[in-house]
């Protein structure tokens, strides 16, 4: 084989390698960290300091900027965050990107296999899912490193390439060159960590004179080219997404666009302060630290900048992407929410379900809201509305579950996730129950009116109490799957007694009217299906309950007792 096929093939055989480590290690993180990563969510506020504060944590946990912007354009996408809010969550993840050029400025050589074989070996004899993960994540950053001496191991041939030398040399000497250089690595690797990695291999090479092949002067263009090439990936996660969605994807490219254009010009002024404030020592031994340096100064520098103007960034894409005059119409059967983009983030995913849930929550309160109008008269419209409130539920209901089937077939959910996705599904299906025991009160309605057969005054009047008090246990309940608070459940509870006490006694009046004359024989039997359905809306609602008191709550994204999904509090 010749020198430059075993280059070659050297060289993408350690980036394969450092790629595979390095997202081994991002799930892994992900699954040791669990639920941790809903607490780093709900830091997000309309204050661009903690939203930079957890792009950055989250970042650090994902080991993948690409990723924490994806989640934002899911989110924003969604509606669950404000452009301001998934501005500056993206501000952050520039900052805790910058994380693993500077693990892997750390030269642990000597001990990447004894790293990978305590990595296994804690993967392999633990039992607990948690620890296994943490076991996968020694090995993964092993494995990244092992990459990583591949490609350096292959590189040093190539410093010998007068061609190659004369490359690099026009490289550092014309910083656009660089740019471009950067921009067009990480364009086709599409994972800045990994193109970062291979410069920071590049620069610690000698060159004839002992000196970097690249330098720092050199390396920073191609580090700035980086930064750009990165946000591609955003952009191509807008596609399809809503306005801000797009919003976001272009603020992620004005932010590393802005800085390129800033940095560009004090490349020499810039290294020179890199250099003093990093570890000093043989060039080749601390370069790989300064470009680590220089990536975490560039964007530190630049989310300094950027955060007290999130408002200018904001009029920017606004400008860009102005809102239409004629917005296009939502789909009422398609999910609100749901974004396949995510599922690779089980935490993010199962924000996104607990708010679709509420939606399906919402259609089907308002569905038992409506639901005395049917007893008053014959009303077409209102049948209707009702009908395609049921079927928007049921589709959606659906889709939620098809959702969630794709979450599991990724394998990416940890144990703690994995039930909670199962609770998810056990309220969700007996939202449904609901719905379907809605639809059947609102059949009996219109059989009896079909027959002509027609309430008194007062049967009307009972029958508006009763729904009237299961919407009121309804949205109570509801108050508590969304909270999560559960000191007031024994108080539902009785209230459900009373409810159930309460419409025995209403039949019974009922059965008294009829025995006067008062009312009409043939409706005791829809009279009391009707109170039947009402009481199993009753005891599923008590299901619910049951399930919240397992630690089973649909705690949106939003800040508790802000949820978008709540129903409106009864009159």
């Amino acid at each position: 084989m010749s020198e430059t096929l075993k280059i070659i093939f050297g060289l993408t055989g350690g980036l394969a390698i450092f790629l595979f480590g390095m997202n081994q290690m991002s799930e892994s993180l992900q699954k040791a960290a669990g639920e941790k990563m809903k607490k780093i969510l709900s830091m997000l506020t309309s204050n661009p300091i903690k939203g930079v504060l957890a792009g950055a944590l989250v970042t650090a946990v994902l080991q993948s900027s690409s990723a924490t912007t994806v989640m934002a354009i899911g989110f924003v996408s969604a509606g669950l965050m404000s452009l301001p809010q998934a501005i500056s969550v993206i501000f952050g993840a520039n900052i805790g990107t910058t994380m693993t050029a500077q693990l892997i400025a750390f030269d642990i050589g000597d001990y990447i296999y004894p790293i990978i074989f305590i990595g296994f070996l804690v993967n392999f004899i633990a039992k607990k899912e948690k620890t296994k993960s943490v076991g996968m994540v020694i090995l993964s950053f092993g494995i990244l490193f092992l990459g990583i001496e591949t490609m350096s191991t292959v590189m040093k041939p190539l410093a010998s390439s007068p061609i190659f030398i004369h490359a690099l040399e026009k490289v550092a000497d014309i910083p656009v060159l660089g740019v471009l250089v950067g921009l067009g690595m990480t364009l086709v690797v599409q994972s800045s960590s990994a193109t970062i990695a291979v410069l920071q291999n590049f620069a610690m090479q000698a060159g004839p004179n002992g000196h970097s092949l690249l330098g720092l002067t050199g390396a920073i263009p191609v580090l700035l080219g980086d930064n750009i090439g990165t946000t591609i990936t955003a952009l191509l996660a807008s596609i399809g997404g809503s306005k801000d969605a797009k919003r976001t994807a272009i603020a992620h490219s004005i932010f590393n666009l802005s800085g390129t254009l800033l940095f560009i010009w004090f490349v020499p002024q810039y290294a020179a302060l890199i250099k003093a404030i990093s570890t000093h020592g043989p060039e080749l031994q601390v370069i790989s630290r300064q470009i680590a340096n220089a990536h975490t100064g560039f964007n530190l520098t630049m989310t300094i900048i950027w955060t007290p103007l999130v408002w200018l960034m904001v009029k920017i894409v606004m400008k860009i992407i102005p809102d239409a005059k004629i917005e296009k119409a939502i789909n009422p059967n398609e999910p609100l929410y749901l974004d396949n983009k995510v599922l690779n983030q089980p935490a993010a995913a199962l924000q996104l379900v607990a708010e679709e849930s509420m939606n399906v929550a919402n259609i089907v309160g308002e569905m038992l809201v409506e639901l005395p109008g049917v007893f008053k008269g014959k009303n077409e419209a209102l049948r209707k509305e009702i009908d395609e409130k049921a079927n928007i539920s049921k589709n959606i209901y659906k889709q939620i579950l098809d959702y969630l089937a794709n979450l599991y077939s990724n394998g990416s959910l940890i144990e703690e996730q994995a039930a909670r996705s199962a609770g998810i599904m056990y309220i969700l299906n007996e939202i449904d129950r609901i719905r379907h025991l809605i639809h059947s009160l609102e059949e009996i309605a219109d059989e009896d009116l079909e027959n002509g057969l027609h309430y008194s005054s007062t049967a009307k009047s009972d029958l508006k109490v009763m729904l009237e008090d299961v919407y009121n246990l309804y949205y109570d309940v509801l108050q508590v799957v969304i909270t999560g608070d559960t000191e007031g459940m024994h108080r539902l509870m009785e209230k459900k007694e009373q409810l159930t006490r309460k419409n025995s006694g209403l039949l019974k009046d009922h059965l008294k009217r009829v025995a006067k004359g008062e009312c009409n024989d043939e409706l005791t039997l829809s009279f009391t299906e009707i109170i039947s359905n009402i009481d199993r809306i009753a005891a599923n609602l008590m299901n619910i309950l049951e399930a919240v008191s397992g630690k089973v709550n649909l705690n949106s994204f939003h800040a508790l007792g802000e949820s978008q999904g709540a129903l409106s509090e009864p009159a």
